[in-house]
């Protein structure tokens, strides 16, 4: 016995997929999302020059490391947010704006810690020599606010070009 031939049967509408709702973070998870938040904003600012928004990102007392070097004014100890939020201030004073370059290649995030490595570069103001090398920037942030900031960079390029 044959089958019947049966009639075509229209098509049918793509279904859309449905959502599968995400997995709720972590509490790691969700430190390392509140640090990448708080180093955006610390980024744009520093972009913008916004002195301002950074004394609100710093805590009150700043883990700050920075290696010291007398040859160059804006390379200090500092340990306020204040004081740690005028360093990108005081860099401008003392280099040509223009000339300035930072790249970051990579932000890792840990946690609370984040860690931006890239290169700077400028031009010293009172000498006209430029200075370039690589950075890493550690960052610690705790409840919203910028605890700990250790700066590693090309201390010797830099004292050479505030050098006369």
């Amino acid at each position: 016995m044959s089958a019947a031939p049966t009639a075509p049967t229209a098509p049918t509408a793509p279904t859309a997929p449905t959502a599968t709702p995400a997995p709720p973070m972590t509490g790691a998870e969700a430190a390392a999302e509140a640090t990448r938040a708080v180093v955006r904003e610390f980024l744009a600012a520093r972009l913008a020059g916004d002195t301002e928004r950074l004394v609100a990102l710093f805590a009150d007392e700043v883990d700050w490391q920075l290696a010291e070097n007398p040859a160059v004014p804006w390379i200090r100890p500092r340990r306020t947010g204040a004081e740690c939020a005028a360093q990108g201030a005081e860099l401008m004073e003392h280099t040509v704006p223009e000339e300035a370059r930072a790249t970051v290649d990579a932000v890792l995030v840990d946690g609370a810690d984040a860690v931006l490595t890239g290169r700077l570069s400028g031009t010293v103001r009172a000498t006209g020599k430029s200075f370039e090398g690589p950075f890493a920037l550690r960052l610690t942030v705790e409840d919203g606010r910028i605890t700990r900031h250790h700066l590693y960079e090309d201390g010797l390029s830099i004292a050479e070009a505030c050098t006369p």
